[in-house]
């Protein structure tokens, strides 16, 4: 386009009643989305009774906007058809006035493409020209540009308030038929209230995610949550569907760089930013975000070339099996199986990658979101065999590799405390769990997590230390059947050559008040190599110590770690010293009770010694 037509640009301009004459009935036309929707044309399309203006098929990826209304729909002048099922359109469609596709959104763009989705007319919001005749599509990129290459007739409604965005963005005057200015505000969403609930929950997930990271977020009290708890991050990457205040906060923190990122490195990327006024500014020419299409965002392979995605998934309900149920409505984007399926797939591929599903342990009515069954609720997400993390406010639940039984005891130990006991006995009635399951009802509400702590050991061996759970049986049996035959009567002054489930299952089902365990976990995989406890003496203000450690991971300095710590905890709680049998051949377990720093009283009986660590000197 040559400089006069630039600067004569106003030639193209029309009224919308103008646009709407060039409709014919019976037309399909796509509509930009959320901060994007062409809000100006919309409202006109709405409230026009003008006689073409029939049996219309509006097409938009994401309904976000408030122009189209569900009062429209029903008069059957227009029908919406859209790809996500959350939002207002949620009701419309269960309602029968909206019509639901079924896509992945990464084959939405091939979809259109193929002509399967018809495409005859495009209203897009549009940023003012620059010099050279370029328009920005702004904080909405979706699959507008395909749907324009498919259509005969194009309109740009420019708006000046929308930011100029970088990447995939930029058309130009020539690609539109009609241009309509617009002065209407564009769409805001506001934050989220603070929600102590989700604030936990918040915590849990982030205490997942590492240095070097490439996160996938969303929208809703959970992400808004989550960005404090990620600012003290370093090297974070964003491969995200959508940008949000939350995410520019945590750019601003210095926690994300994306420079770890193989695919877009040193962007955020995106395809849609939802937020305030303040975000939008913050948006406008900013070099550190790239908007692309859907094809590229949510492409699972090319989501899977960056190496430790981590997918977090707002989840609705989870049942005992692992079978989700996901959201619906305003504030869940990603909230069907068609939405979740490709970023899920992405974290699976990517090295390193993994899909946390987070959510409360009860809903706003009080009831247990942890369920026997989740076979009655729509918006299943039932690839059970692939969901390897589960994160409530009440802790972390990682299923991979773990039988329906297991499963089921590591989701109970993450559930409401007063919702614990009826999911045991449930599991119990249908076989999930043994019949002599054990349940101490008290420690469900005394679980001690605000001892977790993680360690970091000779070559950066990285322990995590956590109070046992009644989900670590299987974790503790298998650390038994890895001991010698030595360590074994070390720890138990016997020859025992079997720890069966009966017995098993009474040494992690303890009551917190009277007996404190602490596991040593392997941060990566989960498996227990080490544990140390003390148990209260009846008659006086003194416990009784003993430690484990798997042989591998011997003289690391794990076992002096766990009785330090279990030292500031029998302190806290009240406790005067402990007292601890020791062979006299167990050089190893001497060694770590002088590494204490508290006197020792002992007593050499019978090869065994007997030993009195006060807390304070007497």
């Amino acid at each position: 386009m040559d400089q006069l037509t630039v600067s004569n640009w106003k030639n193209k301009l029309a009224t919308p009643e103008q646009v709407l004459a060039k409709i014919s009935p019976g037309m399909s036309i796509f509509l930009s989305t959320g901060v994007s929707e062409p809000r100006t044309l919309v409202k006109h399309l709405m409230k026009s009774d003008m006689g073409n203006l029939q049996d219309l098929e509006l097409v938009q990826v994401l309904s976000l906007g408030d122009a189209i209304s569900l009062k429209e729909l029903k008069q059957h002048k227009y029908r919406l058809k859209t790809f996500f099922s959350g939002w207002i359109a949620n009701d419309a469609i269960m309602a029968g006035r909206v019509d639901l596709i079924p896509c992945r959104y990464s084959q939405i763009p091939r979809l259109m493409e193929s002509r399967n989705l018809p495409i005859d007319a495009v209203f897009v919001q549009i940023t003012p020209p620059n010099e050279s005749g370029y328009c920005s599509l702004g904080a909405s990129v979706d699959v507008a540009r395909i749907a324009m290459g498919r259509a005969s007739f194009i309109v740009g409604e420019i708006n000046p308030l929308v930011p100029v965005t970088f990447g995939d963005t930029f058309v130009h005057l020539s690609d539109f038929d009609m241009i309509v200015e617009s002065n209407e505000p564009l769409i805001y969403f506001n934050r989220w209230p603070k929600d102590e609930v989700f604030d936990k929950v918040a915590y849990n997930v982030a205490s997942l995610i590492k240095d070097g990271s490439c996160i996938v977020y969303s929208i809703g009290p959970l992400f808004d949550a989550l960005s404090k708890h990620l600012i003290h991050k370093r090297d974070l990457g964003i491969q995200s569907p959508i940008f949000t205040d939350a995410l520019m906060e945590l750019i601003k923190s210095g926690a994300v760089n994306n420079r770890h990122k193989y695919f877009y490195p040193g962007k955020a990327l995106s395809c849609y930013a939802l937020g305030t006024p303040e975000l939008m500014k913050w948006l406008h020419r900013n070099p550190l975000v790239e908007f692309q299409g859907i094809d590229q965002v949510f492409n699972p392979n090319r989501i899977g070339m960056n190496a430790n995605i981590v997918a977090i998934i707002h989840a609705r309900k989870i049942d005992l099996s692992g079978r989700i149920v996901l959201h619906t409505g305003k504030g869940n984007i990603a909230s069907g199986p068609a939405e979740v399926i490709d970023y899920f797939s992405g974290a699976n591929i990517s090295e390193g990658g993994f899909a946390i599903f987070a959510l409360p342990s009860r809903n706003l009515k009080g009831e247990s979101n942890i369920m026997l069954s989740v076979e009655k609720f729509p918006n299943r997400f039932s690839m059970r065999e692939s969901i390897e993390i589960i994160v409530t406010e009440y802790g972390i639940a990682h299923l991979r590799g773990k039988s329906i039984r297991e499963r089921a005891q590591a989701l109970i130990d993450i559930a409401h405390p007063e919702d614990r006991e009826t999911l045991i006995k449930k599991a119990k009635r249908e076989k999930i769990l043994y019949e002599d399951q054990i349940f101490i009802a008290e420690s469900a509400h005394f679980y001690p997590g605000s001892i977790e702590t993680v360690h970091t050991f000779k070559d950066n061996l990285k322990v995590k230390f956590r109070a046992i759970k009644p989900s670590d049986e299987e974790g503790m049996r298998r650390l038994f059947y890895r001991f010698s035959d030595e360590a074994v009567y070390y720890r138990y002054f016997a020859a025992v050559k079997t720890m069966p489930h009966s017995k098993m299952q009474e040494y992690v089902n303890i009551n917190y008040l009277q007996v404190m365990s602490i596991v040593g976990v392997l941060e990566d995989q989960e498996q227990i190599i080490a544990e140390a406890r003390y148990i209260k003496h009846p008659d006086k203000p003194y416990a009784d110590i003993a430690f484990v450690v798997d042989e591998e991971y011997n003289g690391l300095g794990i076992a002096t770690f766990m009785f330090r710590k279990l030292i500031q905890i029998a302190k806290d709680a009240g406790l005067s010293g402990f007292t601890a049998d020791v062979l006299s051949s167990n050089i190893g377990m001497m060694r770590v009770f002088e590494k204490g720093g508290l006197p020792i009283k002992s007593n050499l009986e019978y090869g065994a010694y007997e030993l009195m660590i006060p807390f304070d000197a007497e």
